[in-house]
Parts: structure tokens; sequence; C-alpha cells
């Protein structure tokens, strides 16, 4: 009785309707009088509500289910919430989801506002289908939305993933009264693309500009300037940092950046420094720390930064074995890094990566054990990418194994026919055993190919 009447009150809609609106009694701790005096705009902020405290991609598919059978949607064409539900989607890590649910309200003919396009392009970012971000550009042009802040910089950042820079730019040039938005979007994304001196450039044009840097802006700079190992920047950026500090909000992101900096810049003692001040620590603090100490040769270092972080109950994640078994390699410590590549699925219940995978291939290949390490190579879940296999040919170099050199080799060509980096690995093994018909044969092959030498590359060299 009280859900028909709740529903012939609000709009008369049918009792099949009326059964799946108990989604309200399943959900919420309220009244049946609260309940039936809610407006429609009152019900769907509630149910936005609902959708933003889900704590599982299970439960966003339940709630989710239960508004497309109560035919809410339909009742209300408004986009608020369809932006809600993709929001949710995007927050638990299925963007194919947020996807789905934006082409489901498009066929709907609910016309996406301001806040719909930048949920989209962020999901549509993340599973890199960039002929879709292409077409939201095209509909964000149409229906008026492309100068916004949110879309603009959703667009820069699509393009900058895309490997499309000039369009990246166009995007951010076209708009005379850009936001910080915009200025993060774009020194974010040359900072990604690997144009670290562009990066910071733009950081200063921004600050000439008349913009304040918040911390997305300087976790991207500082990144930038680590590239580049610049250690007077990085005593100017610190200060920065200091300067863009907020009493409201958390400078832990920061302080990380500075950890991250100061190791690329190989100064571990400032990264110490900027750790042991922190107030607050997290898992990519101790993670940041563990990471840099490796990428220095402080193996010893890093592997006591690890025992510390577990000791005190901070749980690592995938980042910070990357770290630990990084320092293993750097210290030749094959039966530990043996321990620790075992530890993170029996302990933490983490799945190794690639980049896991390839470290502790590295770490066998260079102690000279091409056996154990094809061994793992062939166990993996995924299949191997050309520096797993890089890796396992820096030894067949270093043991002057041929057998497996020609093994790997046959992999490795299938991967990257275009890369002459096997060819010259494989012709150094041949060499180290005095084969040299086999030497000559590879160079006339790639003669044949018209392979170049990449310069200043090797396999061997590759760390993760």
């Amino acid at each position: 009785m009280f859900f028909s009447g709740f529903i012939s009150k609000l709009h008369g809609t049918s009792k099949r309707t009326t059964n799946h609106l108990t989604i309200f009694y399943r959900f919420v701790s309220v009244s049946a009088s609260s309940i039936t005096s809610l407006s429609p705009q009152d019900r769907n902020k509630l149910l936005a509500t609902l959708l933003s405290n889900c704590t599982s991609l299970a439960r966003v598919r339940r709630i989710h289910g239960d508004i497309f059978r109560s035919r809410i949607l339909d009742q209300y064409p408004i986009p608020f919430l369809w932006n809600n539900i993709m929001r949710s989607y995007i927050r638990h890590d299925s963007p194919l989801d947020a996807v789905q649910v934006y082409l489901d309200m498009v066929r709907s003919n609910v016309l996406p506002d301001r806040y719909t396009l930048p949920i989209v392009i962020k999901a549509a970012v993340q599973i890199h289908d960039f002929p879709m971000g292409k077409q939201l550009h095209s509909v964000a042009v149409r229906l008026g939305f492309v100068g916004d802040e949110f879309c603009e910089s959703g667009f820069i950042t699509l393009y900058f993933k895309a490997g499309e820079f000039v369009n990246a730019r166009n995007v951010f040039d076209e708009n005379p009264e850009r936001k910080l938005g915009s200025w993060n979007a774009i020194v974010g994304g040359l900072n990604h693309a690997g144009r670290a001196s562009e990066a910071v450039e733009m950081f200063m044009e921004m600050k000439k500009s008349g913009f304040e840097p918040d911390d997305f802006t300087m976790v991207s700079v500082t990144s930038a300037c680590g590239r580049l190992g610049n250690l007077s920047l990085a005593f100017q950026l610190h200060k920065c940092v200091l300067q863009a500090k907020s009493e409201d909000k958390s400078d832990i992101m920061m302080m990380n950046s500075l950890i991250d900096m100061y190791g690329k810049c190989g100064r571990m003692d400032l990264a110490s420094q900027v750790f042991e001040k922190m107030p607050q620590r997290n898992v990519v603090s101790w993670s940041s720390m563990i990471t840099s100490y490796a990428a220095n040769g402080n193996t010893l270092e890093a592997l006591e930064c690890f025992r510390q972080m577990r000791d005190i109950g901070v749980k690592p994640n995938k980042v910070t074995f990357v770290g630990v078994l990084s320092a293993c390699v750097h210290g030749g410590l094959v039966e530990e890094g043996k321990t620790y590549f075992a530890m993170m699925k029996s302990e933490f219940e983490l799945e190794p990566s690639l980049s896991h995978y390839g470290c502790i291939v590295d770490l066998l290949s260079r102690d000279g054990q091409l056996e154990e390490a094809k061994k793992v190579v062939e166990g993996m879940p995924m299949k191997p990418n050309v520096m797993v296999w890089g890796c396992l040919m820096g030894g067949c170099e270093k043991f002057g194994d041929v057998e497996m050199a020609e093994w790997v080799a046959r992999h490795m060509v299938e991967l990257e026919p275009w890369n002459d980096g096997v060819y010259v690995v494989l012709a150094n093994v041949y060499a180290v055993r005095g084969m040299w018909e086999d030497v000559e044969r590879v160079r006339n092959m790639m003669k044949q190919k018209k392979l170049a030498k990449v310069p200043a590359y090797s396999y061997a060299s590759t760390t993760f």
C-alpha cells in the first residue's frame, strides 16, 4: 500500500514499476513518511548519494540495475542521474561500463551537459578509445561546451594520450580565457609524453600569466624536473611546493613528488629529509623512497626501508615491489629477489605484472641462471613484451649462450621486426664464441632489411 501511494503521488506509474522502486526501502534507512514526501529532484539526489557511497563495483551495478528496472531514467530525461551512474563506474575502475551508460543515455535522447562530457572523455582515455574521444570533441563543439574548463582539460589530456601533441596544443591555444585545469592538463601532458623541458617552460609561462599552481601542477612539474635531473630547478620548485601547500588539504601528494624529484636528481639525502619531516606518510611515500634508493643503487637502504614499512603496518602495493625487486637487481641479490617475488602472492595477494616479471628475469639472467629465467618467461600468465625478452637476451650476451640467444631472438623479431637491437646483440654473442660466419650472416641480414643502428640503445640496460 505504501509504495502504491508513493508512486501515484509522484507520477502515477504502473504496479510493475512500483515493485522495482523498492530500491528506496532496501537501500535507505528513512521512514515511510519521509519517502512519500520526496520530490523527484530529491529522490534523484538520494540515488546519487547512494551511488557515491558505493564501496564496490557490484553495489554500483546493483543500484544501476534497480534504477534501470524502475524506469526512473525514462520518466525524468535529464542527465543528472546518468552522470552519477557513469561517475560511479569510473570511480570503481570500470570505464567500459561508463561508456555503455553514455551510449544508453544518447539512445534515450537525453542530451549530455557540461558535467557529462568530462566523465566520458576520462573513460575514453582509460580504454584508449581515441576515435570516440574525437567524436566527443565534435559533440562538445555542437553543444557549446568546448570552452568549459573540465571539457577543455579532458580533451588536452585525450590528445596527449593519443600522441597528437599538435591537437592538444591547439585545444589549449584556442581558448584565451583558459583556467588552471587547462594549464595542469598541458603541463601534465607534456611531462607524461617525455617532453620535460617543455613542461617546465609551460609551468613558467603559467606563473607569468598570473596563475598560482596547485598540488596537481606541482606533482607534474616536479616529475618533469626529476626527468631533467636539474637540481637547481629542484630547489626552486621545492619553494613553490611550500607556497602551494593548503591548510585545508593534505599536502602528502606534493611531498611524495618531492621525494621522487630529489631521488631522480640523485640526492637521496634531500629525499630522506623530506620523508622524515612528513607528518603523514602513505604507501606512495614509502614506495617513492624505496624506488628512489633502488634507482640510485642503494640496495641495502631500499630493503631496509621496505622492512620498516612492513614493521609499522603499511601494506605494500605493486609499485613498492617494483622498487624492491629493482634494488635486488642492482645489488645482485638473487635469492632475496626470489623471496620477495614469491612474497607478493603469498603474503600480500598481489599478482605480479610485466614489470615484476621483467625484474626477476633480469635478476636471474644477470646471474647466469638462464634456464631458470627461461622457465619464468614461459610460465608468465601474460605475453612477454620486448623488455622482458631483452633482459634474457642481455644474459645470453653476457654468458655467450648461443642456443638461448637464437631462441630469444626469434621471439623478439616477431615483436619488433624493425628494431636492430636484437641483431646487434645476436652478432655479439656469435663473436664471443668466434662464430664469424654467423656474425657476417647477421650483418648481411641487417643490410637486406635496411635496419639502422639505434643510437645508445641496449636491451640489457633496460630498467623497470
